[in-house]
């Protein structure tokens, strides 16, 4: 519990740090479009706005995934940080099409720019965001998974403007600048987009990638007096603490030992940091098992 706790603590300081460098930042790059006559980090700055905001969501939700559980959330508030990737990654999609669709337009009619200032502000943008990456890329939960992606997505951004700036004062080239910005964009697009779906995939329950029920109901099977297993479902609750309930039906002879035995093996098989709710609901041969219909139906006998 206290290393749930400790990390916990972790995930909400790693967002709170890149929320707040993403807002001071945000400020500086409006200061630094209109200083360099720049519409690319104008629109950045803009999307930066949005971005500050989804982050600022996502580390409150992180925050309010600590809450115990209550009467109408008896798992506690963990599910909410989902909510915290989803709105960011969500968000971040939504910027990644506006950056392509302006670098498309800036192909059909390049602007000359003040790229000395531009190459300042880039190396400024990557330390920045950069800072933030290496602290972001720290947790471990899908929250800051998708965070790290959209901090990247801006590191990698002011590399690209370094690089078009860099060139743009050496040579008349202002076509270079949105050529990388498709190029980074469509590159963190792809990854974005993968891990979105794994946020959906929590929030559709299905079965956690770490965890095999076919193997696991196997294994059970070979257990002594296990005559049958049903019932068995597997979700997780965030990405990273999982639930797992089933009815496994033992011989009409099993001791009150052996029924304890089955179910220290069930935790012992399990990593108790990554499925913190397990229900093991035992019925003996014979036994009717009550359905989510009502319906009483009877447990193999044993033997069967």
């Amino acid at each position: 519990m206290g290393h749930n706790h400790h990390h916990d603590h972790g995930s909400e300081g790693n967002l709170k740090v890149a929320f707040f460098l993403n807002a001071a930042f945000t400020v500086v790059e409006i200061f630094g479009g209109l200083w360099t006559n720049s519409i690319a980090i104008l629109a950045d700055a803009l999307h930066d706005a949005g971005d500050t905001a989804s982050l600022g969501l996502a580390w409150y939700f992180e925050r309010m995934s600590r809450r115990g559980r209550t009467s109408r959330h008896t798992y506690g508030y963990r599910r909410f940080r989902l909510l915290g990737g989803l709105i960011t990654g969500l968000v971040l999609l939504a910027g990644l099409v506006t950056v392509l669709w302006q670098a498309v337009d800036r192909l059909r009619s390049p602007e000359t720019v003040n790229a000395p200032g531009m190459i300042g502000l880039a190396v400024l943008g990557i330390v920045v965001n950069g800072a933030a990456v290496l602290r972001v890329k720290r947790g471990s939960s899908l929250t800051e998974q998708v965070v790290s992606w959209h901090l990247l997505e801006d590191t990698l951004g002011w590399v690209a403007v370094l690089i078009g700036a860099g060139v743009m004062a050496i040579w008349d080239l202002p076509i270079i600048d949105p050529l990388l910005s498709i190029g980074i964009s469509l590159f963190i697009l792809w990854n974005v987009g993968r891990n979105l779906w794994r946020v959906m995939a929590v929030f559709l329950q299905t079965t956690p990638d770490s965890f095999d029920p076919d193997r696991f109901e196997t294994d059970l099977r070979e257990r002594a007096k296990v005559e049958d297993v049903h019932h068995l479902h597997v979700w997780s609750l965030d990405g990273e603490k999982h639930v797992l309930t089933f009815h496994v039906v033992m011989a009409g002879d099993a001791t009150r030992g052996e029924i304890v035995a089955l179910k220290t093996w069930v935790r012992d098989h399990l990593d108790d940091e990554d499925f913190p709710h397990v229900t093991v609901d035992v019925e003996l041969a014979g036994e009717c098992c009550v359905s989510a219909d009502g319906v009483m139906h009877p447990s193999p006998e044993h033997g069967a």
